[in-house]
């Protein structure tokens, strides 16, 4: 490189630095021993990021932070991007009961342009789960990692693990990229969902790993415009759209890519689950695209008939519109003999589902599909052969 071109780049990387501010966790009196509350040092240093007129840069260095609970608010930052690097992990208290009953641990709301890279989200919600398990008198518990209402948010090589409750919750946003993340909490956790999605647009999750006691990504109502690709799943029940249809009034979920998407060992593959009352709610142009099934109970499975415990929906047709979703190249085993069950609502069947190259075995034999109320088409290799499915 000649000596112009260093010159030219070390005056691009001075001009950067001199115009980004960066604030050290620990310069606001954050402890990396893993006991000390830090939870005042980091919304210290966010609040002074948050009032930089610049590009601002929070750092996390290697260590244990505890954080009993912390509210990144951002409805008045000056800085429209603010950058969160971290080295180290952040701990929630051990102790279930002392943020059991809060709705989120970590919590950002109203934040534009937050970037976080790096680093780990510990809830150490092991104790919780064994309470719950107990059938005991527990908390509720606690979303580790909550976005409200917030726009162009990115994450990076992040880990959150061992959440009480959901992971990570993404609720009213737009343009949110979730890359290279790690998502991990015990097969038997309850209701620990990875990435709960809601109400959202413009939301991306890929080349992640995530394993959980309860789905691994699930899709609520209000969801749009959202690409999910190279995901590792398992342990966990799969990813799901759903439960949908609990509110009469509830808003749809449409334009949904899955693909590149490899199962191992989870109770679902690709689901679409809505409770069996009535709803003005639907669910349309969705694709299912290359996926990988290794020993799934359920590989393929629209389920409209959902009434857990027979209490609030029994006898009742779902009314949620299924309409317009492809399963296209999916291939690998089932943990059960039937490896497609379309049962679609009887008040509202579900139009336009194509089945295309699909190659399920169990135990070394094909398998068998079940399908009712379930209207559209079938192409291309397809094992099971027996759904039949009218336009």
């Amino acid at each position: 490189m000649s000596p112009l071109a260093i010159f030219l780049l070390f005056l691009i990387h001075s001009s950067l630095a001199a115009n980004t501010n960066i604030y050290n966790v620990q310069n606001y009196g954050a402890k990396s021993d893993g006991k000390t509350d830090s939870s005042k040092a980091f919304l210290s240093a966010w609040a002074a990021a948050c009032a930089s007129n610049t590009p601002a840069t929070i750092n996390v260095p290697s260590g244990k932070y505890l954080i009993h609970n912390a509210y990144f608010n951002g409805q008045t930052c000056k800085s429209k991007a603010i950058t969160i690097h971290i080295d180290g992990t952040l701990l929630a208290p051990s102790d279930y009961n002392v943020i059991g009953n809060d709705e989120n641990w970590i919590k950002f709301e109203k934040v534009n342009g937050v970037s976080i890279y790096g680093g780990t989200f510990d809830g150490q919600g092991a104790a919780l789960w064994d309470c719950k398990n107990s059938n005991k008198n527990c908390p509720d518990g606690t979303t580790a990692l909550a976005f409200y209402n917030s726009n162009n948010i990115i994450m990076s090589g992040v880990t959150v693990q061992n959440s009480q409750k959901f992971q990570i919750l993404v609720d009213g946003c737009h343009n949110v990229k979730l890359q290279g993340m790690k998502v991990l909490a015990q097969g038997n956790s309850p209701n620990t969902d990875g990435i709960h999605v809601k109400l959202s647009s413009g939301v991306s999750i890929m080349k992640s790993q995530i394993g959980t006691g309860d789905d691994c990504i699930s899709i609520g109502p209000g969801t749009s415009n959202l690409w999910i690709e190279g995901i590792a799943c398992g342990p966990g029940h799969g990813i799901s759209i759903g439960s949908l249809g609990w509110k009469q009034q509830e808003l749809g979920v449409q334009n949904v890519t899955v693909k590149t998407v490899t199962f191992s060992g989870t109770t679902n593959g690709v689901r679409v689950k809505t409770w069996a009352r009535p709803s003005s709610g639907f669910v349309r142009n969705i694709l299912f695209q290359h996926i990988v099934m290794v020993n799934v109970k359920n590989p393929i499975l629209i389920d409209q008939n959902y009434c857990p415990n027979h209490e609030s929906c029994p006898h009742q047709g779902s009314g949620i519109k299924i309409s317009d979703v492809t399963y296209q190249d999916i291939r690998g085993t089932s943990a059960t003999k039937i490896a497609v069950k379309l049962d679609c609502s009887i008040t509202n069947p579900c139009s336009g589902i194509i089945l295309e190259d699909l190659n399920l075995s169990y135990q070394n034999q094909q398998t068998e599909a079940s399908c009712v109320n379930a209207r559209g088409r079938v192409s291309g290799l397809q094992k099971p052969n027996n759904c039949l499915l009218k336009n």
